[in-house]
Formats: structure tokens, C-alpha cells, sequence
């Protein structure tokens, strides 16, 4: 079993499995064709987390320990067959949620230039927008998207909208889906993008995209950064249109000299929405019910696909 977290820190591991810890080190701890249980090294990149899968001939699962699984896909054609790619639902909703409404609170009511103007002595005062009678759209309504929907609740929105995939019910309302975006749009303040990368979702934020929202709304990406189109968003950007809150970029890390760290009307944080205190605890819980689970040849669970 490789984890990334030793095994001695983290309570509630079944006994009798043979823990080995590897988080992304240039040397394996054991023969990558012994490995049955593998959990991939945290924010570390597509490079290290598919380096060991070509060898991993005996794998039956592998764990991340994000909500995406972007960064393992481009590997999975090295696995055998039946191998369960399970993700970390109900480690990142929290943190990632905690972020998303930060981020529209601080946009929204100014933070970023309060800021500059403490650092230039300066006393920024005026009217600023509210969340409060605003309408919010959340583009990817999953666990996270929920758990945005759970923390924007007391803040008084005129509306909140969801998509997903699929259309569906639930307690809070409808579901719409991804073709009903054209006539949702327009209709938003603020759009929050908390989707998974995939091939219906790669690039969605185009120019089409950015055109339909009204003026003046905020776009807020906790997602990935391939979701949007980065020289769509910085035209909107560029012309006063929009205004956005990225924690995630196309490209990331963003490099300096890249024109988006200088766009007006942008506030960028580098992709933190679940590296928080939050994280260890959540992670480990998730691995120790996952490895217990295993142990006792019960269905693993947060399954998004298995290999053919």
C-alpha cells in the first residue's frame, strides 16, 4: 500500500497490510509491481502521479486525494484492466467551498483594493456591491457545489441557479444542465465554476460563454484553470466588463510576466481552495475507511471509473 502520508500518522489503518510511504520522491520505496493500493502523492502533477502506473501490474486501486482526477487520466491506459480510480469526495468541500465564498465576498465588497490602499496611505471609502440580493450561478453541482450552495445560504441571495451534467431534483430545487446555460447567464451576478475537468467542460468558459453573462458580473473559478479560455476572459476583463476571482489558471503555476497576473478587475489566488487546515484530517479519515474497506474485500468507495 504506497500513501503519502506515513503510515504511523494516521489512526484507524487495518492492520496487516504492508505500508510503504512515497510522496513523489525520485526513488520508489518498493517494486511498483507489488503495489495494490496505490494513493497518489498530493499536488504534485500529472509527472509524478502516473510515473509509477506503467509498472503497477497488480494494482487493484488508485486513490487520490483530490476531488479531480485529471491529473492521473493521462495514465490510466498503463493499467491493467479492473482497476477502481476512486477520488476524494469529502475531503475538499469544506475548504473549497470556504474559499469560493471568500472570494466572491472579497471582489465583491473591494478587499483587493483596500489592500493597495493601505499600502499607499490611502482611505478608499464608498459604496461597494453586497452579496445580499444578488443572483449566483454554480456551474458544477456536485459535493462542492453543494457545499458553496450550504455556505451562501445566511447571505441573503435573491437566487441561487444550479447546473450539472444531468439534470435533476433536489431538496434546495432544480438541477438544470449545461445546454440551459445560454438562458442562465445573463440572468447571474455572479457565476461560481466548481466543475471537474473533462471533455464536455475543457475550454466551456469561451468567448460565447463570457458574452452571455450581464455586465458587470463576477466570474469566480475554483474549478481548474482549463475550464476557461484565458485570452476570452482577458479581453472581458481588459474592457471593464467583467470581473473575475481566479484560484485556478490556464496556464498553472502562472508564470511571471503572464499578462493575467496584471488584468484589471481580477483578484488571483494560487490555487489554495483545498490546501488548508482542513485537509490532513478529511485526507486521512478518507484513507483509513478506504484501506479498511479494502482490507475487508468490501467495495471501496467515490469509484469514478474502472479500467478496462
Amino acid at each position: 500500500m504506497w500513501l503519502p502520508i506515513p503510515a504511523d500518522e494516521t489512526e484507524g489503518l487495518p492492520e496487516g497490510l504492508d505500508y510503504r510511504f512515497w510522496d513523489g520522491g525520485p526513488d520508489f520505496p518498493a517494486d511498483p509491481a507489488d503495489c495494490a493500493f496505490y494513493v497518489v502523492p498530493y499536488m504534485k502533477g500529472p509527472q509524478i502521479a502516473t510515473r509509477p502506473l506503467a509498472a503497477m501490474s497488480a494494482v487493484q486501486v488508485v486513490q487520490t486525494l483530490s476531488a479531480g482526477i485529471d491529473h492521473v487520466e493521462p495514465g490510466l491506459g498503463l493499467l491493467p484492466g479492473g482497476v477502481r480510480l476512486c477520488n476524494a469526495k469529502g475531503v475538499h468541500e469544506a475548504s473549497t467551498a470556504e474559499l469560493a465564498l471568500a472570494l466572491v465576498l472579497a471582489s465583491l465588497r473591494g478587499l483587493p483594493g483596500f489592500v493597495h490602499g493601505q499600502d499607499d496611505e490611502e482611505w478608499r471609502a464608498g459604496f461597494y456591491p453586497a452579496l445580499a440580493d444578488k443572483s449566483v450561478l454554480i456551474v458544477g453541482y456536485g459535493s462542492i457545489g453543494s457545499a458553496i450552495e450550504d455556505r451562501l445560504a445566511p447571505f441573503e441571495c435573491a437566487r441561487v441557479t444550479r447546473v450539472a451534467r444531468s439534470a435533476r431534483t433536489t431538496a434546495r430545487g432544480p438541477v438544470h444542465t449545461l445546454d440551459d446555460l445560454p438562458a442562465l447567464l445573463p440572468e447571474a451576478d455572479v457565476v461560481i465554476l466548481s466543475t471537474p475537468l473533462n471533455a464536455s467542460t475543457q475550454g466551456l468558459v469561451g468567448a460565447e460563454f463570457l458574452k452571455a453573462m450581464r455586465d458587470g458580473a463576477l466570474l469566480v473559478n475554483v474549478a481548474r484553470g482549463q475550464v476557461v479560455d484565458t485570452g476570452a476572459l482577458l479581453s472581458e476583463l481588459r474592457s471593464g466588463r467583467l470581473r473575475a476571482a481566479l484560484d485556478v489558471t490556464d496556464p498553472e503555476p502562472l508564470p511571471a510576466g503572464h499578462p493575467l497576473w496584471h488584468a484589471p478587475h481580477l483578484l488571483i489566488t494560487p490555487h489554495v481552495g483545498g490546501s488548508t487546515s482542513a485537509f490532513l484530517p478529511r485526507a486521512k479519515r478518507l484513507l483509513a475507511a478506504q484501506l479498511t474497506r479494502f482490507a475487508a474485500g468490501e467495495p471501496v468507495r467515490n469509484v469514478v471509473l474502472t479500467t478496462n
